[in-house]
């Protein structure tokens, strides 16, 4: 059973992958399970279809998923670093509710780009009992992720996104209050630079070239013009008009030189709070920024609020 160090302590894979586990629940698996040179149980991650599978056993195993698929090239995310931040924003959310992580539907999480893998409202339901309303502005990837939902009996709210360059408007509505947003963007500023940085990361691991994408990703998931800091400028932007309607706005980021000029113009939208939340998986570190509008009894009533 291979390690996996640093993980959040409530995150179901800080031990590892149980292949004994997995392969007993999800016997497909079998065929894709290899042995590491020290003799534990893997799978080849060059392989597109082993990571599927490995996906598919462990959101079966983990979170009770009978039935999970995505349509080719779309991407495929690894599992333990997306329940991190599912965890992570729990104690975020926790930070206003007294210390005690808040349960149950009457919280509610809006994921931006929430893609056809459906991972974050799969874990985040699971683990937390929350609501989540998923918009992406993919529509095969919304009939992916309504195919989910069908399939497993899941209350998830989908919404389209009809404008690229919009984030929250044409998705909130007047009547929306929700807990948190969260969002994995498209990191790159060009379909080029995503390449060449598949390339740089197979190089890494020793692997030479490659032109596959063992996670896949269409182009809307893996970059848009202005990469990750205009994206999420455009996000905080936004986030103003909707400042009432949501105690947190968060958003992964990828490059830690990009925190700087995002504090700025966090700091220039008027924002009340700026936390920078980091979630180290092994020799990585990755990590989400959090912004909020509201005072802190103002969240404290928001959470309270939900209760009612």
């Amino acid at each position: 059973m291979a390690t996996k160090t640093k993980l959040h302590p409530r995150n179901q894979h800080s031990a590892g992958y149980d292949f004994v586990r997995l392969v007993a629940d999800t016997p497909e698996l079998d065929a894709f399970t290899i042995s590491n040179p020290v003799g534990q149980a893997t799978i080849d991650f060059q392989n597109s279809l082993a990571v599927r599978m490995l996906n598919r056993a462990l959101l079966r195993t983990h979170y009770g998923i009978r039935s999970w698929d995505i349509p080719e090239g779309y991407l495929c995310p690894p599992i333990p670093g997306r329940v991190d931040y599912i965890h992570y924003l729990a104690d975020l959310l926790a930070g206003s509710n007294n210390q005690e992580i808040p349960r149950g539907r009457d919280i509610k999480v809006l994921d931006i780009g929430t893609g056809a893998s459906l991972v974050y409202p799969i874990v985040g339901q699971s683990e937390y009992g929350w609501h989540f309303t998923g918009t992406d502005i993919d529509a095969a990837a919304l009939k992916s992720a309504g195919k989910i939902c069908e399939f497993n009996n899941m209350n998830i709210s989908l919404r389209r996104q009809d404008r690229p360059e919009n984030i929250f408007r044409g998705v909130f509505r007047s009547d929306d209050a929700f807990h948190v947003t969260m969002c994995n963007p498209p990191f790159h500023a060009s379909k080029e630079q995503a390449n060449k940085g598949t390339q740089r990361k197979w190089s890494n691991l020793g692997k030479g070239r490659s032109n596959m994408l063992n996670f896949g990703g269409q182009n809307a998931e893996l970059w848009c013009p202005g990469g990750e800091i205009k994206f999420i400028a455009n996000m905080v932007n936004q986030s103003v008009e909707f400042a009432d309607q949501c105690l947190w706005f968060t958003s992964l980021v990828s490059k830690k030189d990009n925190l700087q000029p995002l504090k700025r113009i966090i700091g220039k939208a008027n924002a009340t709070d700026f936390r920078v939340v980091e979630m180290a998986q092994g020799q990585k570190t990755s990590r989400f920024i959090a912004w909020t509008y509201m005072t802190r009894k103002q969240r404290s009533l928001f959470t309270n609020a939900a209760r009612t």
